[in-house]
């Protein structure tokens, strides 16, 4: 960055850069990287942010797992995946599994397997199921319901 700036302005700046949406440490991080402040500028500024809630990696993770689930249709797969990377904690992403209902995932699994069957023309269905699975393992969805649900297709 060209212009320096306060301790104060930066944790002005962090603190709307938080509120616009959940942070995880990592992506808040990463922007103050962008400061080039000393080690302890950044851990003041990163307590202050916790200190008054505006980063919380618990509620981040609870969100980004609603998220990606309603949204996008990832499976647990793929959101645990997602949340390992953006190292987040064992913890966090066990109470981030609770926000997804068994019942809604079960629906939306069901609902990606008729949309997706009905969208391959392939008249092979060794291939329809082959392409199917695929599908559903890259939207992170556990493979024993992928099997069960794609053994089922009968054309």
């Amino acid at each position: 960055m060209s212009k320096g700036y306060s301790i104060e302005e930066i944790k002005r700046k962090m603190e709307r850069y938080c509120i616009y949406q959940d942070r995880c440490h990592q992506e808040v991080e990463n922007k103050l990287y962008d400061f080039n402040l000393i080690p302890i500028a950044k851990e003041e500024i990163l307590l202050h942010l916790m200190n008054h809630d505006f980063l919380n990696e618990e509620r981040f993770a609870k969100s980004f797992a609603r998220g990606k689930f309603s949204i996008k249709k990832y499976g647990r797969v793929r959101i645990r995946i997602e949340l390992k990377k953006r190292q987040i904690s064992e913890y966090n992403i066990k109470s981030a599994m609770t926000e997804i209902d068994e019942e809604d995932y079960e629906a939306t699994l069901n609902e990606l397997v008729e949309k997706k069957n009905r969208l391959i023309t392939d008249k092979n269905m060794f291939k329809r199921k082959q392409k199917l699975t695929n599908y559903l393992l890259r939207k992170g969805y556990e493979s024993n319901l992928i099997y069960e649900k794609v053994n089922l297709i009968v054309d």
